[in-house]
Parts: structure tokens; C-alpha cells; sequence
């Protein structure tokens, strides 16, 4: 990513106040000034892949934007002090009020999210998450509702983000073909 969009809107270094604030190497801001550069960084996501005993995929419908009403996997961003884990043991519990047992990394795909006008660069990351009690599942939170679906009937035209899609693509892959 260059961060160069932003160098016509930060003009001024946050640390020394000059007006010197330009797009520097490395994925940064840096001041002409102090030198004093501010690195442009993924925000960091989790995306939960919940599979029932009929391996069936839980996909989630968005309440809100961006992609309202297109199909998603529970999850979110990561809040700053808090591991991966941690997170997408939250925002399942936000988002379906299910308890998480055992979670496994699988994957990351790199994302694109437009929020309330700005860009923010994602890196989404996959666990597979297993759940032994759906009774008291429930959509929340920013979840209208939600569906268990075979792999094979996914229209993945309608997931709302490509990193998404990527996501549930790696995993079935890793499921069927142990890669």
C-alpha cells in the first residue's frame, strides 16, 4: 500500500508540528522536518469458520454496512490488547451467543474494508472454531441472521468481501484435500 492518499490530507507532523508531513518509503508518513515516520499497517481481523455434524458452514447475514445483507463469517477486528483468539472467541459470542471450544489457525487473506468513508487495509485471519451446543444460538449484534449451508450450494457471489470468499475457499480445500 502507498500511503500517499493520506499525505494530502496530514500535513502537519503529530510530533513536531511542521508542515512537512509526505509519503515516505516503507509504508509511511515521515516528516521533511524531525524525520519522524508514521507507518501505515494492516488493521487486524478474524473470520470464524463453524462447521455442524453435517459439515454444514455457518454463514452469518450482515446487518449493516458495508455489504448489508450479504453473507459473511462471524468475526471482526482484533481490539488493541487482545489476541486473535480471544477475538474471535468474543465475536462469536457477540455476534451468535455460542461458546467456542477449539480453535485452529488456518489461513489469512488480505482485505479491503470501506467504513463511514475511510479505507481501512485488513488482514483477516481464519480459524476453524468448533462448537458443541447450538441450542442457544442466536443472531446479534451486527448479525441479521444466519444459515448452515453445504460447501457445494455456497453462492459465493453472494459473500460480501473477496477475502471472505478466499477464506471459505482455503478452508474447504484444506478439509478435502489435507493441503
Amino acid at each position: 500500500m502507498n500511503p500517499s492518499f493520506l499525505s494530502g490530507r496530514l500535513h502537519y507532523c503529530p510530533w513536531c508540528g511542521a508542515d512537512a508531513f509526505r509519503a515516505g518509503k516503507e509504508n509511511c508518513l515521515q516528516c521533511e522536518e524531525c524525520g519522524q515516520k508514521l507507518f501505515i499497517n494492516a488493521s487486524a481481523a478474524v473470520a470464524g469458520v463453524i462447521v455442524n455434524d453435517r459439515s454444514e458452514i455457518l454463514l452469518t447475514r450482515r446487518r449493516k454496512e458495508p455489504a448489508r445483507g450479504m453473507f459473511d463469517l462471524p468475526g471482526g477486528f482484533v481490539n488493541i490488547d487482545e489476541t486473535a483468539e480471544d477475538a474471535i472467541r468474543r465475536e462469536i459470542k457477540e455476534e451468535l451467543n455460542l461458546q467456542t471450544g477449539r480453535l485452529r489457525y488456518f489461513g489469512s487473506s488480505a482485505n479491503r474494508y470501506l467504513y463511514g468513508g475511510v479505507l481501512y487495509h485488513t488482514l483477516d485471519l481464519g480459524f476453524e472454531c468448533s462448537v458443541t451446543d447450538f441450542s442457544p444460538l442466536k443472531a446479534d449484534d451486527d448479525v441479521e441472521s444466519c444459515v448452515f449451508l453445504p460447501y457445494g450450494e455456497i453462492d459465493f457471489r453472494q459473500i460480501g468481501f473477496p477475502s471472505i470468499r478466499r477464506l471459505i475457499k482455503q478452508y474447504h480445500s484444506i478439509r478435502v484435500n489435507g493441503e
